[in-house]
Parts: C-alpha cells; structure tokens; sequence
C-alpha cells in the first residue's frame, strides 16, 4: 500500500546501502522482507494499541462486568465478544479479566465468548490484515473470528457446565477497582496508554521478532510451490492439520500475523492460514495449564472442542469463498 512505501524506501537503504547486499539474491530478498516488515508492524502497533488504551479509559472492568451481568444471555455473549475485540490483550492476559468476570456473576457462557474473541480478533489484527490483505480479509476475519467466540459462548452457556468450574475464591481485580477510584484527565489518559503500549511491546516483542524472521525465511527460501503443494484449498486436510500445528503453539495475533502473509504469499490458501492463525492465538497450551486451575478438564475438552471444530468450520468456509 501506498502508506508503507517511505517504511519501503527505508528497507531497500538499509539492506542494499548500509548492509551492501547485493541485489536480486536470496538472502538481500528475506532481509529487506524482515526490515520491512518489522518496521511496519511495530509502528503499527504502537500507534492502535496507544489509541486503543485511551479508549480503554472510558471503559473501567467493573462497568463492563456489571453492563454483561444485566444483558440477557444472546446479547450478554454478543458485548462480551465486542467487548473481547477492543481489548488488546493475548490469551494469558486476557484470562485475568475472565476470572473477574465469572467472580461478578457474568454468565458462564459470556466469559467464554469473551476469553475466546479477546486473543483472537483484536483491533491490532484488524489494521494489520487491512495493510497486508486490504478490507475484504480483514472484515471476514473478525466477523468469522467474533462469530465463533458468540457460538461457543452460547453452547457452553447452554451444557449448564457452572459445576465443572472450581470453586476457588477469585480475588477481585485491582485494575478494575483503580480505574473506578482514578479521577481520569487527559493528561492522565495519556500517560496511561504510552505505559500500557510499553508494556505490551516489551511483552510481545520476542515473539513479533521471531515469526517475522521465519517468515523471512520462509519469503526467502522456501520454494514458491512447496506449500502451496501440501496446503492448498484443494487438500481436504489441510485446515484440521493446520489447526493441530498451531494448538501447540503461543502467540498473539500480531506476532502471527507475519507468518499468515508469507504463507498466503507462497500459495497457502487464505482460510488454511487464518485457522492456523486462530488456534495459534485462540487455542494455545500455556492458556490451558492456567485455566486447568480454575475449571475441570471435561469443560477444558468441551471448550478445546468447540472452538477448535469453529475454527476449522471456519477454514474451510474461507476457502470457499476465497478462490
């Protein structure tokens, strides 16, 4: 896009200027890749997530734990998706708030739908599929991504599974009390999202660096057809083994994200990457050792089950309609 060719312009000096590598190579090719990429990432994310923390300001925990608790049980797990979506926080993150929402009363059913969209569509995730992909990608993810998040919040409401959570005493969230008790200016606004938008770099860096260098890699010297033979649209069980790869494994969206670009890039169909992308930031292990201590593993099967049968529905209803 036209608004990342200064970060491109910036790229090729580095990589061909100041690093002197020669042009047309291998090599030059997957560096001026992760330069670029890199930097476009990181002032992406800087500049929403600090916009987004601002927005957080007006929204303390406790009025959006009280505002789920009063909603009827559809609308309840529809804001609570909404509200998972402005809410910048990974899968471990995110599992804080949750515990301060079941504490308050929430219904089970809308904790989940919160905990499941919270990780997995985020504003971060919309502007940077919107750069990479453009408008049509980006709006099918997040409606595809809230829409698992409403479904499965619903079916686990409706199994009446409350007994398979432990019974253990959650302690109240200070953030949520401080943000009641701060008298906010915007002064104090201000200095609250460039903490926030600190931390959360510093946080999620090491994994940004890590999937842009693989996708560098992956741009630069994995073979243009290699995936796309084994990942195509056409092999029907490309999205199932696409999903079981990325359980394992723990990120963020904008720490995946990169790698759905160069796999897209390489030929991987759309909605093979995307389910990927769902179970790495949705469905991850260390999610599932914190919430084994605050609910029985047949609610965590149930849960895995769900939303991993919605992000594999998913895949393949993106390859469909994405040729």
């Amino acid at each position: 896009m036209y608004i990342f060719y200064p970060i491109q312009k910036l790229a090729d000096w580095l990589t061909y200027e100041v690093l002197r590598l020669a042009n047309d190579t291998i090599l030059a090719e997957a560096i001026n890749f992760f330069i670029f990429d890199t930097i476009k990432i990181f002032i992406l994310l800087c500049v929403i997530i600090f916009c987004v923390s601002i927005i957080r300001t007006f929204l303390p925990p406790e009025k959006i734990k009280n505002i789920l608790s009063r909603k009827g049980r559809f609308l309840g797990n529809v804001l609570a998706g909404l509200f998972g979506i402005i809410t910048p926080f990974c899968t471990c993150s995110a599992i804080p708030l949750f515990l301060g929402f079941l504490e308050a009363g929430v219904p089970l059913g809308a904790t989940f739908s919160f905990l499941i969209s919270s990780p997995m569509i985020n504003e971060v995730a919309l502007i940077l599929l919107f750069g990479m992909f453009g408008a049509k990608i980006a709006v099918l993810y997040i409606s595809s991504g809230l829409v698992i998040a409403v479904v499965s919040g619903v079916i686990i409401g409706k199994l009446k599974v409350e007994d398979l959570v432990e019974h253990i005493s959650y302690n109240k969230l200070a953030a949520g009390q401080s943000f009641l008790t701060i008298n906010w200016r915007w002064q104090d606004r201000i200095d609250y999202a460039k903490g926030y938008t600190a931390t959360i770099i510093k946080n999620i860096w090491p994994y940004l660096f890590i999937a842009i260098g693989i996708g560098a890699w992956i741009h630069g010297y994995v073979p243009s057809d290699f995936l796309a033979k084994y990942a195509s649209a056409d092999k029907w069980y490309a999205v199932p083994v696409a999903t079981l790869i990325g359980i394992p494994l723990y990120s963020n969206v904008a720490g995946v994200i990169p790698l759905v670009s160069v796999l897209t890039e390489k030929g991987v169909s759309m909605g093979t990457t995307l389910s990927f992308m769902m179970a790495v930031t949705a469905l991850s292990l260390p999610e599932f050792m914190i919430l084994k201590k605050v609910m029985k593993i047949k609610l965590l099967a149930i849960f895995a089950g769900i939303v991993g049968m919605g992000i594999i529905f998913t895949g393949y209803l993106f390859n469909f309609i994405i040729k």
